[in-house]
């Protein structure tokens, strides 16, 4: 049975960080009621989650070529 996405897992990571760049200008203009500074606080706090699960995702799936002692190239995780 294929698993539902969540609206989260559907924005990309570039989406993401750019929702959470708006969300930061909106709290730092100081306009906003304490109600919605909440809730902004609380999609910030998601979007910041999901954009390091992706950037965790991305950095397993990177390898670096080495040369190993024979002359021949093996890739290895990328620390």
């Amino acid at each position: 049975m294929a698993e539902k996405r969540s609206e989260k897992d559907k924005i990309g990571f570039e989406a993401a960080l750019k929702r959470l760049e708006e969300i930061v200008e909106q709290m730092g203009s100081g306009e906003m009621a304490l109600d919605d500074m909440v809730a902004a606080f609380e999609e910030g706090q998601a979007l910041i989650k999901h954009c390091t699960e992706k950037l965790n995702e991305v950095e397993k799936k990177i390898e670096k070529l080495t040369k190993d002692a024979d002359g021949q190239f093996q890739a290895v995780p990328f620390e």
